[in-house]
């Protein structure tokens, strides 16, 4: 039976577990509090990131990463993408020789400007072809309650490609597509949580329908862009991982990085915002790396670069609007 080791009992790492388990797979999650870990155990529940949902009995959980590791041919790694780094030197000496490593997390590395694969390979020194991706429109929300949604797997190596999808594919719930382009797809699920986060603030801001239409498809653009000089396949931007999750992320009111715009285009302070969060909104920290990294490879995003303005350096909503609307325009051409 193939075995897999979650780390991360947030809401998107149970949410996967519980898909895993579903489909199959002998699933562990491992967590680092002791309450929550013996509630998914014991009572088959996460009170604190899915309350109300059931898991399944044969899901267990740990504190003890050791003992999540043993035996496992799938690492899932679920955890905010800026503390990746250093959890995962902890974990090193356990990770299990030609285990893939599977990255769930949507983010840039701050000060490198590494995405969350890169990190993976460099601290756990092993090849890209066993590291895999998993992006895609998944609003846990709706996935723990049983509605269908799909995803993308994406790996440089297409056995273990088709492995991982075979370990998460849940029908009629849960449908997994395959990707070789690893840049693409993690490029798309970063990114779109800063776009994201524009969109909220136009919502909040009561600016309508057409503004957040402009910024999804600019933004889309912007993706495109940086993708185009990073390697990536433009064909992955216009699907699942790029305009599917971008979508449901800048639309949907499940979305931790459009509520969180949202709450600052309603005249909330970004101290107020933080404290009224109770998981992470990735967009906040990675629109920084994200925008460094645009600027290392001269790309321009103008959306990323206002996000990262109101965010962090307290440029009022209305100015960052002005800002992008009195800019010149530019031809509308496919990733321009």
């Amino acid at each position: 039976m193939t075995k897999a080791a979650v780390f991360g009992t947030g809401s998107w790492g149970t949410t996967f577990a519980m898909i895993m388990a579903g489909a199959g797979t002998q699933t562990t999650l491992w967590g680092r509090r002791p309450e929550i870990v013996e509630a998914i155990d014991r009572r088959h529940e996460n009170p604190d990131y899915l309350p109300g949902a059931t898991l399944p009995e044969t899901l267990r959980a740990t504190t003890d990463p050791a003992e999540a590791l043993d035996g496992a041919d799938f690492v899932v790694l679920a955890v905010p993408s800026q503390t990746l780094r250093s959890n995962l030197i902890g974990w090193k000496p356990h990770l299990p020789s030609g285990a893939v490593l599977v990255s769930l997390m949507k983010g840039i590395e701050l000060g490198t400007t590494k995405r969350m694969s890169e990190v993976i390979c460099e601290v756990a020194e092993v090849p890209q072809e066993r590291v895999a991706v998993v992006s895609g429109p998944n609003l846990v929300g709706e996935i723990v309650r049983g509605q269908p949604a799909a995803t993308v797997v994406a790996c440089t190596d297409e056995r273990a490609m088709e492995r991982l999808q075979e370990a998460c594919h849940l029908p009629p719930w849960f449908r997994p597509y395959t990707n070789p382009d690893v840049v693409g797809v993690e490029l798309g699920g970063a990114v779109k949580n800063v776009i994201a986060l524009a969109v909220g603030v136009a919502a909040g801001m009561g600016l309508g329908d057409n503004v957040g239409a402009m910024l999804m498809t600019r933004g889309l653009a912007e993706i495109s862009r940086l993708g185009a000089v990073l390697g990536a396949d433009p064909h992955t931007f216009a699907g699942l991982a790029g305009m599917g999750d971008l979508i449901a992320t800048c639309t949907s009111p499940l979305s931790r990085n459009r509520t969180f715009g949202k709450n600052l285009g309603q005249g909330m302070t970004l101290a107020e915002v933080i404290a009224a969060t109770k998981q992470t909104a990735e967009g906040v920290k990675s629109c920084e790396s994200v925008l460094e990294l645009a600027r290392k490879h001269d790309v321009e995003m103008p959306i990323t670069e206002v996000v990262v303005a109101v965010v962090h350096d307290g440029m009022p909503p209305s100015e960052a609007a002005m800002l992008l609307m009195s800019r010149t325009p530019k031809p509308e051409r496919y990733g321009v």
